[in-house]
């Protein structure tokens, strides 16, 4: 890792919320003074139509420390092509993530953090306590949520919630595919970390709409997990025993002995 890296890096993926980007970099950076670590937030703009990059570019240009940075895709790809490009382009140890539409609340970012350096998780995962999403959103989430955790195993009871702190191991091999975003936690616990979870705060949407419905958000993510469920069962797991002459696995914890234990 840099010398230099920030310990924290926040990833955001953002679509078309220019009104939402400046209110939330002010929170970002308030919660993030108060945890007492070095931070970045990187967004990345998933090919907005509206002034969404000229909004960032101001924002990391007027940022005298440069911990606000951005990557702006040539044409929409997707919520899950956005994180995994923010998570190959974040330079910290630790690794938050938040939605761009400033309904995540940063200002729960600082106890999760905590919760990770304490060395008893490897991935904290937010649950909206109080949902502030109109009734067909609640009632899809719903249905997915309880569709994939039947296919592919519970893990958490809130995967569509973005709010998560993870070590940056946690993501470094995940398979690149369209729906990952929905995965997160299931195959963190696939690849043999430890994961929790905690109520955190949800907001309305302050501007904007939202990005997801019935036909891109349920029906997809049914199909998904059973591509989920095959990658499960299909997955190997190993726990090395010794290593002569002593080296570290480049891409995995030497706490434990290797990606995959």
């Amino acid at each position: 890792m840099d010398a230099q890296a920030p310990e924290v890096s926040v990833v955001i993926p953002v679509y078309n919320e220019q009104d939402n980007v400046e209110a939330l970099a002010e929170e970002v950076e308030r919660a993030l003074e108060s945890s007492g670590l070095t931070w970045e937030c990187l967004w990345v703009d998933d090919g907005s139509t509206d002034a969404t990059a000229e909004k960032l570019r101001r924002i990391a240009a007027g940022d005298p420390r440069s911990r606000h940075r951005f990557l702006r895709f040539e044409k929409n790809a997707g919520q899950s092509a956005a994180l995994w490009a923010g998570f190959r382009h974040a330079r910290g140890a630790l690794i938050a993530t938040l939605d761009g539409d400033g309904q995540n609340d940063p200002a729960d970012l600082p106890r999760l953090l905590a919760m990770v350096r304490s060395g008893e998780h490897d991935m904290v995962n937010g649950y909206r306590a109080e949902r502030r999403d109109a009734l067909v959103r609640r009632v899809a989430s719903r249905i997915a949520n309880a569709f994939r955790n039947w296919v592919t195993g519970k893990t958490v009871r809130d995967v569509g919630c973005s709010t998560r702190v993870f070590r940056r191991e946690c993501v470094a091999h995940l398979p690149p595919f369209k729906g990952l975003h929905r995965f997160l936690p299931t195959l963190v616990v696939l690849y043999g970390y430890r994961i929790t979870e905690t109520p955190v705060r949800h907001r309305p949407r302050r501007a904007g709409v939202t990005k997801y419905g019935i036909h891109n958000r349920l029906w997809v993510g049914l199909l998904d997990s059973f591509g989920v469920w095959w990658l499960k069962k299909r997955a190997f797991r190993y726990r090395i025993a010794e290593i002569f002459p002593r080296q570290e696995d480049p891409f995995g914890d030497p706490k434990r002995g290797g990606r995959g234990a």
